[in-house]
């Protein structure tokens, strides 16, 4: 059980020592089978808080809510009502923003500098989507039939949506699978990751205080072998919106095809982000760098794959380099700290493995290459921010996800040699072009095959503008008006007027 620290500044209130239950209807509830597990502080390794563990029967009983929900008063609510509803959400999430941007800090270790920061995006997301609430329509369409007939679409709710949502932004992840859901009028079952669930835990009472009526969010912590599992093979289920890695993905569109539920995806990448000799290095330098540092690696689309022209490979690597030894790597709740721990011991096994196999195969590591284990930094899970040099297109290093803050800096010499090596991958999610040159950067722009390119820049996000891959980064996308077609079905209707 985890230390009453509620009266601290750091630890909010929410974290009392109770157990934090599952939400089922209307109910905050055990698990059924009365089973827990901990919630950990990756950067002190101590229990923040014990939550309920949900497993098959607990998803059966939310999936269940959900129906009678989607087929009850929610059903009822106009557009405008479900508007209303998310502008209350967001009004009390704006309230408690503080104490969100503590919780994602320390539940998964990003930086309370980072996590401060995901303000506008957070807040901007739930705006966004309750003035898209009342803009949802079908169309008329003139058909070519003899005689007089009428044709129209109506768009419609798709029904019960299972959304699983990775750790590595709790609050963010959390309003993407939400705010469609309550803007398009469906319901939902949410599946946190096991490593991070105490801001979805949190953001459901808000969803309660905000008026949502009784079954249309229910939250249901876990593991994804159980829980994560059942919630994708559930019958009663009509979609499955999941964010994680490519390897669950295809489990996920395994378990989906019972009864042919819709799917989207929003998976891992490797990807390529691209410096040319003619950048403005004084902005390259660090916008490279930090397309990777941040929060640790743990980004899906972080630019890993590092391609810098020969003339300045070696000058770009040893700056950027300095750049890396000059970040302030600690417990991500002191707010000097710019690089955080990694969510998990089992996350640190994975990448020091990345880290002792890029060595093995040749690759030479300019910055980092090790675990910290001085001081207090040896009871968390931390890396420092990590440069292999002397990287090959073939090395582990540069084809596998790492997720964590280790680059693999590859030099190259022509634009049509970096269009073909960037693509080289099963990947294709996030891409970055550095270069003054506008032609160099509408051809790459072109040439990449990933769901995003961002040019003198990386990382840009915002609510408007769809996100998501290519090959086994997934399909679907998240925000931008691509992303409510995912949660609605197209009716066609036909009268005869004679």
């Amino acid at each position: 059980m985890a230390t009453n620290r509620s009266q601290t500044s750091t630890y909010p209130a929410f974290l009392d020592g109770q157990t934090k239950r599952m939400l089922i209807g209307h109910q905050w509830v055990n698990s059924a089978s009365g089973k827990t597990f901990d919630s950990i502080n990756p950067a002190t390794g101590e229990v923040l808080a014990t939550v309920a563990e949900g497993d098959a029967e607990d998803i059966n009983r939310a999936v269940a809510a959900a129906r009678r929900a989607f087929e009850g008063p929610w059903s009822k609510f106009k557009p405008y009502e479900r508007q209303m509803v998310l502008l209350k959400l967001a009004d009390l999430v704006e309230q408690h923003f503080d104490e969100f941007s503590r919780l994602d800090t320390l539940d998964m270790g990003a930086p309370i500098s980072r996590t401060s920061a995901s303000r506008q995006r957070a807040l901007g997301m739930l705006r966004y989507y309750a003035g898209m609430a009342t803009t949802i329509h079908g169309e008329t369409i003139e058909n070519s039939l003899p005689g007089e007939m009428f044709s129209y679409t109506l768009k419609e709710p798709v029904g019960v949506v299972g959304a699983i949502i990775p750790w590595n932004g709790p609050l963010t992840a959390t309003i993407w699978k939400i705010g469609p859901v309550l803007a398009m009028g469906c319901t939902v079952v949410l599946k946190p990751a096991e490593e991070a669930p105490l801001t979805p835990i949190r953001f459901g009472e808000l969803c309660l205080e905000a008026g949502i009526p009784e079954g249309v969010i229910n939250i249901v912590p876990g593991y994804g072998e159980t829980a994560g599992a059942a919630l994708a093979a559930h019958w009663d289920v009509d979609k499955i919106a999941f964010t994680g890695s490519h390897l669950t993905g295809k489990k996920i569109i395994e378990a989906s095809a019972g009864n042919l539920k819709r799917v989207s995806l929003e998976l891992g990448g490797k990807s390529p982000d691209v410096v040319f000799a003619d950048a403005d290095l004084e902005t390259a330098i660090p916008g490279a760098s930090m397309a990777v540092f941040a929060n640790s690696g743990q980004i899906c689309s972080a630019g890993t794959r590092l391609f810098v022209e020969q003339r300045i490979y070696d000058e770009f690597v040893g700056r950027a380099a300095e750049f890396a030894r000059g970040l302030r790597v600690g417990n991500g709740i002191n707010p000097d700290t710019q690089i955080g721990p990694l969510v998990s011991a089992q996350q640190l096994e994975r990448v020091t493995g990345y880290l002792a196999q890029g060595k093995e195969e040749g690759a030479r590591p300019v910055v980092g290459g090790e675990r910290l284990t001085d001081g207090e930094l040896g009871k968390g899970y931390f890396v420092p921010p990590t440069i292999f040099a002397d990287v090959k297109d073939d090395m582990r290093i540069a084809r596998e996800e790492i997720f964590g803050p280790v680059i693999s800096a590859l030099p190259f010499t022509d634009i049509d040699e970096i269009a073909r090596r960037a693509n080289a991958t099963n990947f294709g999610l996030g891409s970055g072009v550095w270069t003054r040159d506008v032609s160099k950067a509408h051809r790459l722009a072109k040439a990449i095959r990933a769901g995003s390119v961002w040019v003198n820049c990386y990382q840009a996000m915002d609510p408007a503008v769809p996100f998501g891959g290519y090959k086994m980064s997934g399909y679907g996308r998240e925000s931008g008006l691509q992303q409510f077609e995912e949660y609605l079905n197209v009716k066609a209707v036909w009268i005869k007027t004679a």
